[in-house]
């Protein structure tokens, strides 16, 4: 079903979104929010001089890897959740197991006719720990059924966690796993597996090669700072190649590069594949071809004219997951970055929201190359654990080389999720004038796929001071923005989560744009973590501005020009939930009208369960 906008059935509204007080009521109001916080700081240092304070380590960091709490949310007053709260939470599309804790994506791969992805879980508990590899397949990408666990820590070389790991699929079809394992000495080594009978299917069962483990810490690397070995490729010496990360002199996030004929015996090069100094450990190190003319990815071994290499890494310590594009010299087996200014760690991020530990692995089924990324939750583990679960995969994306701009990748939902949309609404140039939010009236608001189009209208020109970058959220007014989408918003707007283009001025005339999402008004509750994400986002002068954004309950992921920059949120409202959620056009510019164009689909579930191995197939 198709339906179109009334703009008498849905008048625009001047809303409490719009920061319209005067500069002498905000400075009121700003010197009595100050007066109120040092009332409760003073009240909050006279409880804590009567109880004792115990600071809480970020649970992981004692084994030696990433956070997976929220450290800073530990000590504050907990919401008083309710289960129904925690129901619509969950969400209905993305990848998450049944229960208990997940992290990392591993090994990702198709085989006969299956997805298959591997992902960091414990099977115990819906916080971090007893980490394994848990195991679910797809026909679709989209649709996916749980199969037993994988690889379980039952070794001295991986007792304490079967840590994250890659796919390599050899030209006879073998197909090489290398994970790192922490020992029981608290020692990072690589190991390697395979399949039972790699004519199965599912790959239900996995053996650990007995000569485990096949790479441990080199001299000068800290036992801890060794980790997350990449999907091997094939070098024109026919020798294979992988990467992985860790760190030098404790400040130079590290990419080291190993040599394999076998996938048993493994030779160190000397110095590394590229280095940044000040960027920390770096883990989960992912590395790639690119073509930079066509429309279909690369195998992993592609080499030639023509071709970029991507290098990426999570950074251990900011927890974002940052990417360069460059070129790779196969024979000295180093990477150079085609702009230093923007180079691994310092420049551009594969996601700028709530992000981490993304991994690729190139689909030759379609041939494309497909992007998998851990979302954690930005609750507290008290909460989880009244949940039951935590963190979620996003949507899979395809990722090609952006050859408008020659500077970023493209990320885009793969193709399988439109198999989920149900009826769609369209609206055509709706006025959008500056101060004002518009309804959209499409009724269930919780699972959506947008595709929103914004061209803007000047007016008079502004003096409004231009705030650089997102500012404090969607309330900092400029000439051109803020405008966009208000998601999971309720209907008096108490509950909100702006996405939204802010285009401002530059010193040379023209507009840099930031795409933007604000956290900040999404939840009532105290206890979640809520914050303002963006990053800028190149937009080419025969474009208009456009937004693709899919909402699913308590996670929402926005792509803007096509996938230039991505960013992902998780929000957790207390208000706008079930039929209370709204969605909502905004415009908070001071000098442009926005005529706004959109075509809304609801999505089906995905029905994510176990696999019927009662039935003889699915």
């Amino acid at each position: 079903m198709e339906a179109s906008y009334d703009p008498e059935q849905n008048p625009p509204l001047h809303a409490p979104l719009l920061d319209r007080s005067s500069p002498r009521t905000r400075r009121f109001a700003a010197i009595f929010a100050c007066l109120v916080s040092l009332l409760l700081l003073l009240a909050l240092i006279l409880n804590q001089a009567q109880q004792p304070f115990e600071k809480v380590q970020p649970r992981g960091v004692g084994e030696g890897v990433s956070a997976k709490s929220n450290p800073s949310l530990l000590n504050q007053v907990p919401f008083n959740w309710t289960n129904a709260m925690f129901s619509w939470q969950r969400s209905a599309y993305h990848f998450q197991p049944q229960k208990n804790w997940m992290n990392d994506p591993n090994g990702p791969l198709y085989h006969k006719g299956w997805y298959h992805l591997f992902y960091q879980y414990n099977p115990y508990s819906a916080i971090w720990g007893n980490i394994t590899w848990g195991h679910a397949v797809s026909r679709d990408l989209i649709h996916w059924l749980y199969l037993p666990l994988a690889l379980v820590p039952d070794h001295w070389y991986d007792i304490k966690g079967v840590w994250t790991g890659s796919a390599t699929i050899l030209p006879d079809g073998q197909i090489i796993m290398l994970y790192t394992g922490e020992t029981n000495e608290s020692v990072q080594v690589q190991n390697l597996a395979y399949p039972a009978n790699v004519s199965d299917p599912l790959l239900l069962h996995w053996l650990k090669y007995p000569g485990n483990p096949v790479m441990v810490p080199p001299p000068g690397v800290k036992p801890d700072d060794f980790r997350d070995p990449t999907t091997a490729w094939l070098g024109p010496d026919g020798t294979w190649r992988l990467t992985m990360g860790s760190k030098f002199d404790t400040t130079i996030g590290i990419s080291l590069v190993y040599h394999t004929t076998n996938f048993r015996d493994y030779e160190l090069l000397d110095g590394v594949l590229h280095a940044v100094p000040g960027t920390g450990m770096w883990e989960c190190v992912d590395f790639y071809p690119v073509a930079i003319n066509g429309s279909v990815a690369l195998d992993t071994s592609s080499l030639g004219p023509g071709i970029k290499h991507v290098l990426k890494a999570s950074l251990d310590n900011t927890k974002v997951d940052h990417y360069a594009i460059g070129t790779y010299d196969p024979i000295t087996d180093k990477w150079t970055p085609d702009n230093p200014e923007e180079d691994v760690g310092i420049g551009l991020k594969v996601d700028y929201g709530r992000y981490y530990a993304s991994k690729t692995f190139f689909d030759q089924h379609k041939q494309r190359r497909v992007l998998w990324g851990w979302i954690n939750e930005t609750d507290t583990e008290t909460a989880d654990l009244k949940k039951g679960w935590a963190s979620l995969q996003t949507i899979p994306r395809t990722v090609l080389y952006d050859n408008k701009t020659g500077t970023n990748l493209l990320q885009w939902p793969v193709e399988e999720v439109e198999s989920l949309r149900l009826n769609s609404t369209m609206f055509k140039e709706v006025l959008v004038e500056p101060g004002s939010v518009v309804p959209l009236d499409i009724g269930t608001t919780t699972q959506l796929d947008i595709l929103a189009e914004f061209e803007i209208e000047p007016l008079i020109p502004s003096t409004t001071n231009e705030i650089d970058d997102c500012g404090d959220g969607a309330v900092d007014r400029s000439t051109y923005g803020p405008f966009g989408l208000l998601v999971i918003a309720d209907a008096s707007l108490s509950e909100l989560t702006p996405i939204y283009f802010r285009p401002l001025n530059a010193s040379d005339g023209s507009l840099k744009t930031y795409f933007c999402t604000d956290e900040t008004r999404s939840s009532k509750a105290s206890d979640v973590f809520k914050q303002v994400y963006g990053g800028k986002v190149p937009v080419l002068d025969d474009e208009n501005y456009n937004m693709r954004v899919l909402v699913d309950h308590s996670i929402v992921e926005s792509f803007a020009q096509g996938g230039r920059t991505v960013i992902s949120s998780r929000i957790y409202p207390t208000e706008a939930i079930y039929g209370a959620a709204r969605l909502f056009l905004f415009n908070n510019a001071t000098g442009v009208n926005v005529k706004a164009t959109l075509k809304i689909w609801e999505l089906n579930s995905a029905f994510i369960r176990p696999f019927p191995f009662e039935r003889d197939s699915v």
